[in-house]
């Protein structure tokens, strides 16, 4: 599911809500958790699972093209890890 597809499956069910005021609410959501991530933070969503970022040394890596060493400078990662109902859900026989 896409971010659009989001947002008009919320604007179906909630027909009292304009597809804009829908639209502003998911954005501001996903800014909010953008900017918490970006402070270092944690977002949890009991259920679902949490977002963390996580830092990743620098380190020599190769071109697959040439061969050649290349430096991979320091970065930091998005990381999800799933809640316990989702992977429940995910696993669960039918």
């Amino acid at each position: 599911m896409i971010k659009s597809e989001l947002i008009a499956k919320l604007a179906a069910e909630n027909p009292h809500l304009t597809h804009r005021d829908i639209e502003r609410v998911v954005g501001v959501i996903l800014e909010r958790m953008i900017t918490a991530l970006e402070q270092g933070g944690r977002v949890e969503l009991r259920g679902f699972g949490a977002f963390s970022v996580r830092a990743r040394p620098a380190r020599s890596g190769r071109n697959p093209r040439t061969g050649d060493a290349v430096s991979v400078p320091a970065k930091h990662v998005p990381f999800f890890k799933s809640g316990k109902e989702l992977r429940a859900r995910l696993n669960a026989e039918d």
